[in-house]
């Protein structure tokens, strides 16, 4: 296979087409159109397919992009490692990837103490699905994933998960909602508007059976996948909402909340998901240890 070719398919497909990538590579669209058809006789299929005047990645050119871009990123690895072995400098890449589940504040403070390493550190940090996240690191493009649960049966992953440490959950709002509320924790709860979590969160699952047990009924106002927004709605006074307890002091200080009251019997627990069982990764055993150490330490 000619990679010059490849490069340029590479490239046309993160541009969008062949006249963008061409502008980016300062060459002619007739040019990128010819090198890549070269490469599709070679593979013996069609990589992109004309619709309308724009052209979209067949399902042999998706399946090639995503080989692509672990070619040149493995490429741009090698470039790295050689001006490191050059200069006498080597700096350590570690790769995390970061369930969207998991609260941003508590992924950095899990990962913060890979930065104090005595080797140069650049950390790479890659959101997404657990599940997504753990096929990138079974081909070597991760090093460790962070996750509010522990690795199950069902994924055909090979990997091992070290758990991190574990928090109750409290309950904040603003002064001005706190002072509408009747009643001790939880009862205060009862008809309190309510900002939760999306609905495929493993803690929503939790904490609608822990209402069901207390027989509470607040009103759900407001959903979120992403906790911050969640947090800046009840800031302004919109509702109720749940943080990890760990981060108390951090949530009423950032946001301008109260704790209206925490319960044990809604706990977060968090791990870090790596293909070692035996840790060895300098960065995966700094997070490992600070977790249990420092953060989760009470």
């Amino acid at each position: 296979m000619n990679f010059k070719h490849l490069h340029y398919f590479w490239a046309a497909a993160k541009a969008g087409g062949v006249v963008r990538a061409g502008e980016q590579l300062h060459t002619t669209p007739q040019t990128l159109s010819a090198q890549i058809k070269l490469l599709e006789e070679r593979l013996g299929c069609a990589l992109f397919k004309k619709v309308g005047r724009r052209l979209e990645l067949t399902e042999a050119g998706r399946i090639a992009l995503g080989y692509a871009d672990q070619i040149f990123a493995l490429g741009a690895e090698l470039e790295v490692a050689l001006e490191q072995a050059r200069s006498g400098q080597r700096r350590l890449d570690f790769r995390v990837g970061i369930a969207d589940s998991v609260p941003k504040s508590i992924a950095y403070r899990l990962l913060e103490p890979a930065m104090d390493l005595p080797q140069s550190v650049r950390l790479l940090c890659h959101e997404g699905k657990f599940q997504d996240l753990l096929g990138q690191m079974a081909v070597h493009r991760l090093d460790m994933v962070l996750a509010d649960e522990p690795m199950s049966s069902q994924f055909s992953v090979k990997a091992f998960s070290h758990a991190l440490g574990r928090t109750a959950m409290s309950f904040f709002a603003a002064p001005q909602l706190v002072r509408t509320l009747q009643g001790e924790f939880p009862r205060n709860l009862e008809g309190a508007p309510m900002l939760l979590q999306g609905a495929a969160s493993a803690m929503r699952q939790r904490f609608e059976f822990w209402l069901a047990q207390h027989g509470l009924r607040p009103r759900t106002i407001g959903e979120f996948d992403d906790a911050a927004l969640m947090k800046a709605f009840g800031g302004e006074g919109r509702g109720v909402f749940m943080s990890p307890a760990v981060l108390e002091a951090e949530t009423c200080e950032q946001y301008g909340v109260e704790v209206l009251g925490r319960t044990p019997d809604l706990v977060e627990e968090f791990y870090a998901v790596s293909v070692e069982r035996r840790i060895t990764h300098p960065g995966v055993a700094a997070v490992t240890q600070a977790a249990r150490n420092r953060l989760f330490s009470a």
